[in-house]
């Protein structure tokens, strides 16, 4: 994988900011749950959003994408048995398709790429076995599944990833009974739920929101739509942080009301002094006399990475907590964050939950792992804006997961950032 070399520069001007993944994730997984056509768009071309698009023609939907328009016909999902599932390194994937094939009742096996593997699929293992469906793994993938998925109660911890959520939700409403999703402790990343939610209500499946958790309703129909899907407020932190720090920067193609819990990244920013602005489906950040704050991350844990950075450059001290679950994303987020700015000059000291990072006025020139991480990578472009010389991050081309044309648009704002070539 290649390194990028980043110069010190300032970022100023307007950017389109890609779909949000998570809300094409879920189109396409209701989509082919239509059994019918749909068209979603736009669509952006990313690692994980190609895994789910491979997934769905496994699966036995017709998948076609044109200039960003994406087409799926699920009228033969699910003819098969036997299925072989290759997630990639998609941690949504895998854990939102377990339970919509176990729905099914049909047999697959699931495998993946990078830490995939390795990553906590527990919560399944202890509530599909209970509830019909024989789980074979010797530890994370491969993982086989058979059997049919049984209605009933699932009692989930909420402190987990969202994503065992989702894919129960997913898959709930295709059996013949109604269900619940109880919730053994408060649920963490509730935004993300909310977006399946709102995604399953336009393709006609409703949820019922309780004080134990969900409940969902059994016989339900996916039905076929037209989906528009929006702008990623996960991937518009990056930019926006930029402008924080240095510069003066519009994004558009974001929704203010959206249900994505990251859009509190212009509320975060106003925190630690920039001057945020809102239209309607924009938000201009610039440069302000950044001041320390302390941040709750339970949230919004894949702020994190690019909030480390702007604290960074606060003046004081900034506490990040509550965000325990980085340590098993693509990297340990919180360790490969803290060593990155820390081997630039930075102050940031590791907690068990969350970071503590007493502020700089620079930060130096070097080199910094990038440990496969699209959101590490990214994050230290933003921190080399405010360094005196070259930074080189290794795994450059992790960013194709999620945004791939990071660099591209970094550099047309007045970033300077080129490949060097191992």
């Amino acid at each position: 994988m290649n390194n990028v070399n980043v110069e010190p520069s300032q970022l100023n001007g307007t950017v389109a900011i890609p779909p949000s993944k998570s809300d094409v994730h879920r189109a396409i997984i209701c989509g082919a749950l239509s059994r019918g056509k749909c068209v979603i768009s736009p669509v952006d071309l990313s690692e994980d959003i190609k895994a789910t698009i491979g997934c769905v023609e496994t699966l036995g939907a017709k998948v076609n994408i044109t200039n960003g328009v994406l087409t799926i016909d699920g009228s033969e999902m699910f003819k098969g048995n036997n299925y072989q599932i290759f997630c990639n390194e998609s941690g949504s994937l895998l854990r939102f398709i377990i339970p919509v094939v176990s729905a099914m009742g049909i047999s697959a096996t699931f495998t993946g790429a990078g830490r995939l593997p390795e990553r906590p699929i527990g919560i399944y293992l202890d509530c599909l076995p209970k509830a019909g469906v024989k789980c074979t793994t010797k530890s994370g993938l491969p993982l086989t599944v058979e059997g049919q998925l049984q209605p009933g109660e699932f009692e989930i911890p909420g402190n987990v990833s969202s994503q065992f959520i989702t894919g129960l939700l997913f898959a709930l409403p295709l059996l013949k009974e109604d269900s619940k999703i109880i919730l053994t402790s408060p649920l963490e990343s509730v935004a993300y739920v909310d977006i399946t939610i709102n995604v399953m209500k336009k393709f006609g499946v409703i949820i019922e929101t309780t004080d134990y958790g969900y409940f969902v309703k059994g016989n339900q129909k996916y039905i076929p739509k037209n989906y528009t899907t929006e702008g990623d407020w996960s991937n518009a932190a990056f930019f926006m942080t930029a402008a924080a720090i240095k510069g003066d920067i519009t994004v558009t193609g974001v929704d203010k009301n959206s249900a994505q819990g990251d859009k509190e990244i212009a509320e975060i920013l106003k925190r630690f002094g920039a001057k945020v602005e809102f239209t309607d489906n924009s938000v201009r950040v610039q440069k302000g006399d950044l001041k320390a704050t302390d941040i709750d991350a339970r949230q919004i844990p894949d702020l994190v990475p690019i909030l480390a950075v702007c604290a960074t450059f606060a003046e004081g001290t900034t506490h990040i907590t509550g965000a325990e679950r980085l340590r098993i994303k693509e990297s340990d987020r919180l360790s490969a964050i803290a060593n990155a700015i820390n081997q630039l000059g930075g102050n940031v000291v590791e907690k068990p939950d969350g970071l503590v990072i007493t502020g700089v006025k620079s930060l130096k020139g070097g080199t910094v792992q990038g440990v496969n991480d699209h959101r590490i990578v990214m994050a230290m472009s933003v921190a080399t804006l405010m360094a005196t010389d070259t930074v080189t991050i290794t795994d450059m081309e992790s960013i194709k997961k999620s945004f791939p044309n990071y660099f591209e648009e970094y550099n047309r704002l007045g970033g300077i950032s080129y490949v060097n070539l191992r």
